[in-house]
């Protein structure tokens, strides 16, 4: 094991510099779902819904509550080779750091409009940019989505494998889509979607609430952190 730790610093080192040499208490991966479900109005909810959480008062707050920074990335996902990185990792020092992460994911545009659900690729996704990304206290996925897997494996065939030791996933279900209602899609994201220790559900009903669930869901996550290292 401690070849390895020491391995993986080494290989993080060359490739990210400015990121790895900082520690940072939470490295929080954001996923955001672009699959054909998903229209151009729901779309252009989401990255201005994100984008909006991310200044939210409270969020700025618990964002910087303590020295340790988080280290934030972000990508959108369909298909089984459509992921798509929107944001790439950054340490979070300063609101400046936030503002601009949250002004480049508001102005960023989809790649794709045909692609189906495939929730285990982009969960094994976001592992991999977790596992390139910095050495922080906690590692967490966001993942939202307006439906359930429909294409490839699923998320616990991802859960199975090594690359999730120690990645905690937490959702965003958007309720109200065209092709699941919540009776089915509620109850899959609690039983497939989350994973790892304290991983909790936010539910937007709607994309049109996207912002709010968003909001209330970065900054449990921000939150809870800070309590935990207090206690």
């Amino acid at each position: 094991m401690m070849y390895r730790a020491a391995a993986v610093a080494c290989a993080l080192e060359v490739t990210a510099p400015p990121v790895q040499a900082a520690e940072c208490r939470l490295a929080l991966a954001l996923a955001l779902d672009v699959s054909r479900s998903v229209n151009a109005r729901e779309d252009r909810l989401q990255r201005q819904g994100l984008a909006a959480a991310l200044r939210a008062p409270e969020v700025v707050r618990a964002a910087f509550s303590t020295p340790q920074p988080v280290a934030l990335a972000a990508y959108e996902w369909s298909g089984p080779n459509d992921q798509h990185l929107l944001l790439d990792w950054v340490l979070l020092r300063t609101p400046t750091d936030l503002e601009t992460a949250a002004a480049r994911l508001g102005a960023s545009r989809r790649a794709t409009t045909e692609a189906p659900t495939a929730m285990g690729h982009a969960l094994t996704y976001g592992a991999a940019l977790l596992g390139r990304g910095p050495d922080c206290l906690f590692r967490t996925i966001d993942l939202s989505g307006d439906g359930e897997n429909n294409e490839g494996f699923g998320p616990r065939a991802a859960y199975s494998t090594p690359e999730f030791d120690g990645i905690t996933v937490n959702g965003l279900a958007i309720n109200g889509a065209e092709y699941e209602t919540e009776i089915q899609l509620i109850p899959y994201f609690r039983s497939e979607v989350l994973h790892g220790p304290g991983a909790f559900l936010e539910v937007a009903q709607g994309f049109a609430d996207f912002e709010r669930a968003m909001r209330r869901k970065l900054e449990r996550e921000l939150s809870g952190l800070v309590i935990g290292e207090l206690r």
